[in-house]
């Protein structure tokens, strides 16, 4: 077992850790920290961070966000296929126009239930 083998690995794991802690840290120390009435308000969420934990919320919100995911994750998948349509070939791009379909399909049945209609 040589450990030059492994250097690449361990600069990599390395520079990882620097750049997800580094803002932090940096954030911490030199960013002002001044909590006000409008940073605490509740946002995005719409009801307060620290109150009972039983009490009643609206669901739009994060059937919202689980259909964001939902339909950018979906999204995701038409690069790889867009950088490799050639090499799939017929197969590949019949099995896609079958996922698009069944997207679109999706799309229209979430929309027509009303899923994406804001209050």
């Amino acid at each position: 077992m040589n450990l030059e083998d492994y250097l690449p690995v361990l600069l990599f794991i390395m520079v990882g850790i620097g750049v997800g802690v580094a803002p932090q840290v940096l954030g911490r120390l030199i960013a002002p920290h001044k909590p006000d009435a409008a940073k605490l308000s509740p946002y995005e969420c719409g009801f307060e961070a620290f109150e009972d934990a039983r009490m009643k919320f609206d669901v739009r919100y994060y059937l919202v966000a689980i259909l964001f995911i939902l339909f950018d994750l979906e999204t995701a998948f038409f690069f790889p296929w867009a950088v490799a349509s050639r090499e799939l070939g017929w197969q590949g791009f019949v099995a896609m126009m079958i996922f698009i379909v069944e997207f679109v399909i999706g799309f229209w049945y979430i929309w027509k239930k009303g899923a994406l209609d804001w209050e």
